[in-house]
């Protein structure tokens, strides 16, 4: 499904992001993978038969670097799949304002600036894939995510406005929102989370992030992998502008 396609993938050193990269190199597509942590993205690149391109997306800049370097190795973008994210638990009146900027510029900027600056070459092209890596949190709230939240409500309107715009040169835009993914960023938020709420960790887990969940299991990245593989195939083209839920049944009441 997705031969030859040229695929830019963030947040591709661990996680979803990497989970993402090794199912779309697997389909055979060439695989550019970008995260900042240059020493394990490098090591996964080259076990996974992919590209690399070490880059601080908070940064303008380096988005438009990882775009450039690209199109001028491959000539086009068929697939953008905006995954980098980090998340902090904390009291609103506690959360240091600096965070909220840097976040804001990771996790919102960063994916309207790849968005634009793929842009051309799928209008081109008459085909396009963007794929933005949102959460359960997209949807509703929970305490003390204050940043990540508001980060993941505006991807949805982003992911929205660029569905409308693309529909008419085959470039499709959704967002995937999946409940509890088992990653590093999770195990943190788990820690973070027994801190916060003073209990155990197996009593942050069960009580929860598997609380609201009618299938009470953390997902995979490989779920993940392989649902954004779904939307970017020709079966996936009639599916735009949607929050393609992932989450155990969180939303069904």
């Amino acid at each position: 499904m997705l031969e030859n396609k040229v695929c830019i993938v963030t947040g591709a050193a661990s996680g979803i992001g990497l989970a993402i990269a090794e199912t779309f190199a697997k389909d055979g597509a060439k695989v550019i993978m970008a995260d900042i942590n240059e020493e394990k993205l490098r090591e996964e690149a080259e076990r996974i038969g992919g590209d690399y391109f070490k880059t601080d997306l908070s940064k303008r800049e380096d988005c438009k670097g990882l775009v450039d370097f690209t199109v001028e190795k491959y000539s086009k973008v068929d697939v953008l799949v905006n995954v980098a994210g980090i998340q902090t638990v904390c009291p609103i009146e506690e959360f240091p304002e600096d965070k909220w900027d840097f976040m804001m510029d990771l996790m919102l900027t960063a994916p309207f600036l790849l968005t634009k600056y793929v842009w051309p070459t799928m209008k081109l092209q008459g085909w396009g894939r963007i794929l933005n890596l949102n959460s359960i949190h997209g949807l509703v709230a929970s305490e003390f995510k204050v940043a990540y939240v508001s980060a993941k409500h505006g991807l949805g309107g982003l992911t929205k406005v660029a569905a409308l715009e693309g529909a008419k040169y085959g470039i499709t835009v959704n967002s995937i929102c999946p409940s509890y993914v088992r990653t590093p960023l999770v195990d943190k938020q788990i820690a973070d989370q027994a801190k916060t709420h003073g209990i155990p960790e197996e009593k942050v887990i069960s009580d929860i992030m598997l609380q609201k969940a009618a299938v009470k299991k953390l997902l995979e990245p490989n779920d993940v992998g392989e649902v954004a593989k779904f939307l970017c195939s020709d079966t996936g083209s009639y599916i735009t502008g949607t929050m393609f839920t992932i989450d155990c049944g969180w939303t069904c009441a």
